[in-house]
C-alpha cells in the first residue's frame, strides 16, 4: 500500500516540475497522470542504461522521472494533444 503512495507521491512532484518548467496549466490529476506516466518513461530508460544497486529504487528516478515527464509534455505540444482546460472562474 505504502509504495502506491509513493508512486503518486512522485508523480505529483514530477508532474508539477514538469508542468512548471512547460508553463502548462492542468488539474492536479493529470499533474499525477503525466508525473506517472513520466515515471514509467524515465524508470525504463534508467534500468536499460544501469541497473539500481540496492533492490528498492534507483538514485535517479525523481530526476528521469521529471525528464520523462517532460518529454511526455514535448511531444504532446508538437502532436497538439490539449489537456483538459483549469476552470479559474
Amino acid at each position: 500500500m505504502f509504495h502506491l503512495i509513493w508512486y503518486l507521491f512522485v508523480g505529483l512532484v514530477s508532474g508539477l516540475i514538469a508542468k512548471s518548467v512547460m508553463h502548462v496549466h492542468m488539474t492536479t490529476f493529470w499533474t499525477i497522470v503525466l508525473g506517472i506516466i513520466g515515471s514509467i518513461i524515465g524508470g525504463g530508460i534508467t534500468h536499460m542504461l544501469s541497473r539500481p544497486t540496492n533492490r528498492r529504487y534507483h538514485p535517479a528516478g525523481l530526476i528521469f522521472s521529471t525528464l520523462g515527464a517532460i518529454l511526455v509534455l514535448f511531444v504532446c505540444y508538437k502532436l497538439n494533444i490539449h489537456f483538459p482546460k483549469v476552470n479559474l472562474f
